[in-house]
């Protein structure tokens, strides 16, 4: 089973006096790339919310947000009124106004407003912690939901490639018997004779060059590793996106090797589903 790194959760608390919001969105990236907006009065537990998040989605790019709406009547800012006071007699002096304008122009001056800081309240941290969980309870159901896409599409790629191996192993004796008469033919129109026993060496050792038996065997076996480790328990992008790397060493080889126009087509359409699947990988966790 895979999962996808693309997935989106949210979660909502309602508290007497506030409304929390948290949300998680995630897209592909080679390592856990988390960026956190919280509000100043939680950010002692920031580590721990983190912490949470890393566990749970492991890996890619990820945008935590906890956003909170004041419902009810609870506020921690209040207006300073001695500073206010001492703007307005300073205002006094260089402007002609009454009391009601100076004090539209000194609310609006630096810290004319104090605001104190907040202390956690530990049980509504805890709800905070379950909301939080439920948010990538979504967030995973919504990666799974995606790795199960992604999943049908890499076993019909996987699938075809195995196809076209197969369609190549058909055609590889007429390749060979093709590189044969070529070679004979050659060897006629150069008019001369020759040691036929010499020449049955060298056209065994030519041959040989082209011989493509062994990566068809690697070949078959990687894409069997890969079909193994996608239906493993563990969705492991890497582990798959390094035996693409080794299919596509093997596919390689054997276009270099096949020197035969009809089987190179069959490889170019090889190369095009592991591109396919390639791409995929990115997304898989």
């Amino acid at each position: 089973m895979i999962q996808s790194m693309t997935g989106f959760g949210k979660s909502l608390l309602q508290l007497p006096s506030k409304k929390i919001t948290i949300e998680i969105k995630s897209l592909n990236s080679k390592s856990l790339d988390l960026n956190a907006r919280i509000p100043g009065q939680y950010r002692e537990k920031e580590l721990l919310l983190r912490n949470l998040i890393a566990k749970s989605l492991v890996r890619g790019k990820v945008d935590f947000s906890l956003y909170v709406e004041v419902t009810g009547e609870e506020t921690t800012a209040s207006v300073n009124p001695v500073v206010v006071k001492k703007y307005m007699e300073q205002l006094r002096q260089i402007a002609n106004a009454d009391d009601a304008e100076l004090l539209k122009m000194a609310i609006r001056m630096p810290d004319t407003m104090k605001t104190e800081r907040e202390e956690i309240d530990e049980n509504e941290f805890i709800e905070i912690e379950k909301t939080l969980n439920k948010a990538l309870i979504e967030i995973n159901d919504f990666r799974n939901d995606e790795g199960n896409a992604l999943e049908k599409d890499l076993l019909i790629r996987v699938s075809n490639i195995a196809q076209l191996l197969q369609d190549i192993i058909a055609m590889d004796p007429d390749r060979i018997e093709g590189v044969k008469e070529r070679l004979r033919k050659g060897v006629a129109d150069l008019q001369e004779k020759v040691d036929e026993n010499r020449f049955e060496q060298e056209l065994v050792y030519y041959i040989e060059k082209f011989d493509i038996t062994e990566e068809k065997v690697r070949l078959e076996n990687h894409l069997s590793y890969f079909l193994e480790t996608i239906n493993s328990t563990d969705s492991n992008g890497r582990k798959l996106g390094f035996i693409s790397q080794e299919m596509g060493r093997e596919i390689n080889t054997i276009g270099s090797k096949s020197n035969y126009a009809p089987m190179q087509q069959l490889v170019v359409q090889m190369k095009d589903e592991l591109e396919k699947i390639k791409e995929q990988l990115l997304n898989v966790l």
